[in-house]
């Protein structure tokens, strides 16, 4: 499975390094928008869960991954910013869906806030509307550690919170990639956090009244850092909120085991391919291991 590659001249001030999984007999296409400190590859596991029943585009964002050595790195880029780019994506491709991962959440709220034409559904998964204790300490932390440029405390956070529940090789990778980016990848991350702590997400919350199409909420059950019951609060703020609680994993999900990602793979193609039957389904809030109108 070979992606057809581009690197895309944006806005005119980025160029953004792009894959896309072709699928020949999809008739819809979906935009993958990644995490904080991730790139393209973060998404291999949802790549494969996807394709061939959508054309399948990642994307580096233009400090990051694949997308860093095209551009120049003068200031960090804001999420609304960020948010932009993903909107100019989703024209170039002509994507029906979006899917975020974690922060890839709050651009992916703020381009669903401009109402774009082409887009009929979007998922995100591992993210919630509330910065809770867990989640706080570690971006307090993070941001200890990365205006440091502490390459080693900063590998060590991912895993031992958010990555907790990873399999072994997965943290060994995942230690690799966090403690060896670049300094200016450091100075975006600490720039996003300080743009969270203060108060960016309930500017995207705000927005988020405007979202007009369906949303799916994926949330793993042991996610102590956006939990699958702070996550249906999105109910108030997104009016065709939807949710679902993958069980027995925590924020990474599909990366985490089989059964999870058999269980992502079902709750998302189900939700971006409904039946006439389930489209008559009402929503309601749901258990973990269970699906809500999916």
């Amino acid at each position: 499975m070979r992606p057809e590659i581009a690197v895309l001249d944006i806005q005119g001030q980025y160029r953004i390094y792009t894959e896309l999984y072709r699928a020949e007999a999809a008739d819809k296409t979906i935009i993958l928008v990644n995490g904080s400190l991730a790139t393209t590859a973060s998404f291999a596991q949802t790549v494969r869960s996807l394709h061939p029943d959508f054309n399948v585009v990642l994307y580096d964002q233009p400090y990051a991954g694949k997308s860093k050595a095209h551009n120049h790195h003068p200031r960090a880029v804001t999420k609304e910013e960020e948010a932009l780019i993903l909107l100019e994506l989703v024209e170039h491709f002509e994507a029906q869906h979006l899917m975020s991962f974690s922060w890839g959440g709050v651009c992916t709220l703020q381009a669903l806030a401009h109402r774009p034409r082409r887009i009929e559904k979007a998922v995100m998964s591992s993210f919630s509307p509330l910065l809770n204790p867990p989640m706080l300490d570690y971006l307090e932390r993070g941001a200890e550690y990365l205006g440091a440029c502490d390459r080693y405390r900063v590998g060590h956070l991912v895993n031992e919170t958010l990555g907790k529940h990873l399999p072994s090789l997965f943290k060994r990778f995942n230690y690799k990639h966090v403690s060896s980016l670049a300094d200016h990848e450091y100075r975006q991350m600490h720039f996003h956090i300080s743009e969270m702590l203060g108060g960016d997400l309930v500017d995207a919350m705000t927005g988020a009244a405007k979202i007009q199409v369906p949303v799916l909420f994926i949330n793993g059950e042991w996610d102590e850092y956006t939990t699958h019951h702070e996550a249906q609060q999105f109910a108030r703020h997104v009016q065709h909120a939807r949710f679902a609680c993958i069980s027995g994993t925590g924020h990474f999900l599909d990366m985490e085991h089989k059964q999870a990602c058999r269980e992502m793979r079902e709750v998302m193609v189900q939700f971006l391919q409904p039946t006439g039957a389930e489209r008559q389904k009402r929503y309601r809030p749901v258990a973990p291991g269970q699906t809500q109108g999916i």
